[in-house]
């Protein structure tokens, strides 16, 4: 065989070609739902994924407040902060955070399950997370995939 035709292609910035998806996240489980994002959201899904370009597609998130969580996570799970003071910390559960921002419980699973470094952190912001069915982004032409087909 020849070797040179066997170059390893590394994608960049300007060779990247990224696509707009439309998830719909009613009575889909939180933890399977966030991991397929996360796949998506770094480009794993891609033959030409390179580890070190963002080279994901933009995901947006519809019906964030019809999600499910399995067992008796509703009530025993806790999302746990802190304010910076003395004795700040402060607990949620995911009943109360659905009540305040159910947007929370996506974004907050999502990031957890990327690499924590500079890129992730650039990664978190091609998602974005609504409630309800309506968002602002009809101008990029974005395509409904079903979350079930993709492993």
């Amino acid at each position: 065989m020849d070797a040179i035709s066997y170059k390893t292609v590394s994608l960049n910035k300007a060779t990247v070609k990224k696509e707009w998806l439309v998830i719909d996240a009613t009575d889909l489980v939180v933890g399977r739902l966030c991991s397929t994002i996360a796949v998506i959201l770094r480009g794993k899904h891609k033959a030409g994924f390179t580890p070190h370009v963002d080279c994901g597609d933009n995901i947006i998130l519809l019906n964030s407040e019809k999600v499910q969580f399995t067992g008796d996570k509703w009530a025993n799970k806790q999302y746990v902060r802190h304010t910076g003071y003395p004795g700040g910390q402060r607990h949620i559960s995911p009943e109360k955070q659905l009540a305040k921002d159910p947007r929370k419980i996506i974004e907050h699973a999502v990031k957890g399950m990327l690499p924590r470094n500079r890129l992730s952190r650039r990664l978190i912001h091609n998602l974005f997370v609504y409630s309800g069915t309506e968002h602002p982004h009809e101008a990029q032409k974005p395509r409904v995939i079903n979350i079930n087909t993709i492993k």
